[in-house]
């Protein structure tokens, strides 16, 4: 099939939630995709952030393998090894105590908000509690999860949605101190805001929000979506600062590209909260998403893979800091490890879209960052050849 048959059977069969770029990918290799052309990009997108070692990794794939070889799907009545050596080694990681595998980034939030209801009726015997969320922020696309997105371009088209939820300002620890009452069950906020434009919590912030939690024992859920798995120096980004949350979610570079999530808790959340007959998933933890998500943590913890993001993202850090001194354009920079944003006065769509024609994949975040995920394998020759590429791209939109 060649390309434009395949975009316009695409456009004509699927449903059109997606303004995609003109470009059929075909495989990758490394930190490389290649198109149905043959073209090679550098990849500084990772499918958003997914594909922590890269692409065609031949002992990722042996193990995917061997597993479709065995077995695929059981459902969660019946256990199964890979579900059990992946539960051990994400709970030994996430220094949580339970998990819970879903299929998705969403359903670890919806997971997540759940298990902080039941918590609060367990310990007052009533339901009616409210969640207190940031401004700004992105927690995924079901009713439940757009219910503390504090964006309203996502939820104005899905009003009424769930009640009860507040939202604080991102890093201002008295706008969430104004918003506590006995009703409160939970603060959930993103370590590092994503889709709100790279922004890391502020370590008093985070702190105080932590503080304030166990004062009024009011569950922390930190959603790590995005920034969690190595991308920030550490395996998760809470690991930067001196807190621990009582529930975590987790999905994208969990399985490799696989998909699947989790959401992980404390015994004390665990004991309280969620109960046969609560929740469930069908395909959550099956075995074949068990096999990629321990063979992941495998290959990220042998490998240090966090370790080697902090290194890389530090000479990322420096040269996206040159690129800002720059160009007059580019007004701000923040970030860490890899998961940095530039602020740009160029429409970040366009910069996008011809970094594309410079073989360079970019994303963007909120609507003027220039977003910088790439996968965690990345070295520093792969941040010069961006830079070229990008400045070759801004020269062709100046």
């Amino acid at each position: 099939m060649d390309k434009q048959t395949c975009i316009n059977q695409s456009e004509e069969n699927l449903l059109h939630t997606y303004n995609r770029f003109p470009l059929v990918l075909d495989h990758g290799k490394g930190v490389y995709l290649y198109d149905t052309d043959g073209k090679k990009y550098l990849d500084f997108a990772a499918g958003i952030a997914v594909m922590a070692i890269g692409y065609d990794h031949e002992e990722y794939k042996e193990a995917l393998k061997s597993q479709i070889d065995k077995l695929l799907h059981i459902s969660n009545l019946y256990y199964s090894e890979p579900l059990e050596r992946a539960a051990a080694r994400l709970v030994k990681t996430s220094r949580m105590d339970r998990v819970f595998f879903t299929n998705s980034g969403t359903e670890a939030i919806e997971g997540a908000v759940k298990a902080a209801k039941k918590y609060a009726y367990t310990r007052d015997g009533h339901a009616g509690h409210e969640i207190i969320a940031m401004k700004h922020s992105f927690h995924g696309r079901s009713i439940g999860a757009l219910s503390v997105t504090g964006n309203e371009k996502y939820q104005a088209p899905f009003a009424p949605l769930m009640p009860g939820v507040k939202f604080a300002g991102y890093n201002d620890l008295e706008s969430v101190k104004a918003l506590v009452t006995e009703k409160t069950c939970a603060v959930i906020m993103e370590t590092v805001q994503g889709e709100g434009g790279i922004y890391p919590a502020e370590p008093e912030f985070l702190k105080g929000i932590r503080d304030l939690c166990d004062r009024n024992d009011i569950l922390l859920i930190l959603d790590e979506i995005q920034c969690g798995m190595g991308r920030t120096g550490k395996m998760f980004a809470w690991m930067n600062y001196d807190v621990k949350p009582d529930i975590v979610t987790m999905a994208k570079a969990l399985g490799g590209g696989v998909p699947v999530g989790a959401f992980a808790m404390t015994e004390k959340v665990a004991g309280k909260s969620l109960a046969p007959g609560d929740h469930g998933t069908t395909y959550g933890g099956n075995p074949f998403v068990g096999a990629a998500v321990d063979k992941m943590l495998e290959i990220m913890e042998r490998d240090n893979l966090p370790a080697h993001a902090a290194k890389t993202g530090a000479y990322l850090y420096e040269s996206l800091e040159k690129l800002v001194e720059k160009y007059d354009f580019l007004t701000a920079h923040r970030g860490i490890g890899l998961i940095q944003g530039v602020e740009c006065e160029l429409p970040v769509g366009q910069v996008a879209a011809k970094a594309l024609e410079e073989g360079l994949v970019l994303i963007t975040a909120g609507t003027n960052v220039l977003r910088f995920v790439p996968p965690l394998i990345i070295e520093t020759e792969h941040v010069d050849e961006m830079t070229e590429k990008l400045e070759k791209t801004f020269a062709r939109l100046q």
